[in-house]
């Protein structure tokens, strides 16, 4: 935590901030031009910014994307606003949303979440790819060869063998990167499919793992996969660091993924 306060005690960090909380997904340029400072000094804010993992970045091609993670901002929430100040602690809640969807119409990611998980990145692939393991923290077991081109599905526990969520494995790249489209029963022949991306990326002792999912249809399935998401991938990152899932129901008032 001292590497937030560190970098949010200086204002043209605390810029750079806003300025992804106005229009999240810049690339360097972009943010360049928005706080009229050069490259080198503005990569220098920005290496900050991550390393204190209030900004997260994805590649797109050539270009290196930025997205604000109110993740820290959260935890700085839960341990000094939340027992005494709860309309601010709304206030925030909105804060956050505001920021996962401040995104403009060109093809960028509609959700970014970034974890830090005390495991190796192959721990972290096998919680993600293993029909044992999905069972185990998220209550349905994601089966597939996970070769690029293969189908996919996120079947139910009962033995029936329905599917929830169905796509096809569009790159894999073990332990490092994952996609998959992703569409509900009838979606997919119908042409409504998202895309899902797991990146996992060595980070010290930990992997940081970003989920991006793009293409939503609308502000309504970007809550609910928004929601589902987080719970999702708290309780993974229980599960690859201890072994067991969350001791808790995940799905208690909230919609399953």
């Amino acid at each position: 935590m001292d590497k937030v306060f560190k970098a949010l005690a200086d204002p043209t960090r605390r810029l750079l901030l806003d300025r992804l909380r106005e229009n999240n997904g810049q690339t360097l340029g972009e943010l360049c031009e928005g706080v009229g400072m050069a490259r080198q000094s503005t990569t220098q804010h920005l290496g900050l910014l991550e390393a204190a993992n209030l900004v997260s970045t994805i590649r797109r091609g050539r270009e290196k994307l930025h997205y604000l993670n109110p993740v820290p901002l959260h935890e700085i929430q839960e341990r000094w606003i939340d027992r005494f100040e709860r309309p601010r602690l709304r206030a925030l809640s909105a804060l956050k949303e505001k920021a996962e969807t401040a995104m403009s119409s060109t093809p960028k990611p509609q959700f970014v979440y970034t974890t830090y998980i005390a495991a190796t990145p192959e721990k972290v692939w096998e919680c993600l790819t293993d029909p044992d393991a999905t069972a185990a923290y998220w209550g349905h077991r994601n089966v597939s060869d996970w070769q690029t081109g293969s189908a996919w599905e996120h079947q139910r526990l009962d033995g029936s063998g329905t599917a929830d969520v169905a796509g096809t494995v569009v790159e894999t790249v073990p332990p490092r990167r994952l996609v998959l489209t992703w569409a509900e029963p009838g979606d997919e022949d119908a042409g409504r499919t998202s895309r899902v991306t797991f990146e996992l990326k060595p980070f010290g002792d930990t992997v940081r793992l970003t989920v991006t999912h793009v293409d939503l249809p609308d502000e309504s399935a970007r809550r609910q996969v928004a929601g589902g998401w987080t719970m999702v991938l708290s309780n993974l990152k229980t599960y690859a660091e201890t072994g067991k899932p969350l001791p808790v129901s995940m799905w208690a008032g909230a919609g399953e993924q």
